[in-house]
């Protein structure tokens, strides 16, 4: 497996070198919760509270830009259970948010395709994007991925631009890579540097393709539930010792 720093010890990571953004595929839920002879449910549970502490371990580390895989455009394919488990869970989420964003100064957006999720769900959704408004842009802010596919993502976004130029917004000769990036979802918020993707698996899943470029990829055999501040700090301390290089020469 690859894991630069796999050891009990964690990595020593030099906070004026921090990635402005991590992204997070949040995956070993169901297996988690096999190991232990529970409901797929639980594991969701349990991967739910490690994101929140995930997120208060980043936001305190210094890092300004926290994007974790929620749930997929495929991850509908589940069971009817699972599913309901998963947006109760995102309800629950949602409404402790709402009361706490301002207080701890935590910005909140969604990507992905919100017009298939439940209508409660997208209401309070509105509500994070209006306390959201309102932080200052140097505010933390976590990007949560619902109903999200990569390849979906540059399909809507390749549709907004050809609708702009229907409309005599835009005109097709002046796109770029700057001026498609404004369509995306993520628009405004940098590229992650670093990419972490927990349980063992080494694929990107359909996870910001067009944001991965140049991302570094860190990959652990740890099941998401048992993912700690520990894990962050391997991870991110491996990620600086990377050399990067954007393609040139140094």
């Amino acid at each position: 497996m690859i894991n630069e720093l796999s050891g009990k010890q964690a990595g020593q990571v030099d906070k004026s070198r921090l990635p402005r953004h991590i992204a997070i595929i949040m995956d070993g839920n169901g297996r988690w919760a096999k190991k232990r002879g529970l409901p797929r449910t639980a594991g969701h549970k349990a991967g739910a509270e490690t994101f929140r502490k995930i997120a208060t371990y980043c936001k305190n580390l210094g890092v300004e830009y926290l994007t974790v895989y929620a749930f997929s455009t495929e991850n509908w394919k589940r069971s009817e259970t699972e599913v309901g488990a998963i947006m109760a869970l995102l309800r629950r989420y949602l409404l402790e948010a709402i009361d706490s964003m301002e207080r701890d100064s935590i910005r909140l957006k969604f990507f992905g395709d919100m017009t298939a999720i439940p209508p409660e769900l997208r209401s309070l959704a509105r509500e994070t994007d209006e306390i959201t408004e309102h932080l200052g842009r140097d505010a933390f802010q976590a990007n949560i991925c619902l109903n999200y596919g990569g390849r979906d993502e540059l399909l809507r976004a390749a549709r907004r631009f050809a609708a702009d130029c229907t409309a005599g917004l835009r005109k097709p000769e002046e796109l770029d890579e700057a001026v498609f990036s404004g369509y995306l979802d993520s628009a405004g918020v940098p590229d992650p540097e670093l990419i972490i993707r927990p349980s063992g698996e080494l694929r990107l899943s359909n996870f910001l393709l067009w944001q991965c470029a140049y991302s570094e990829f860190y990959y652990t055999d740890t099941l998401w539930p048992d993912f700690d501040e520990a894990e962050i700090d391997r991870a991110v301390a491996a990620y600086q010792k990377r050399d990067r290089r954007f393609g040139g020469v140094k």
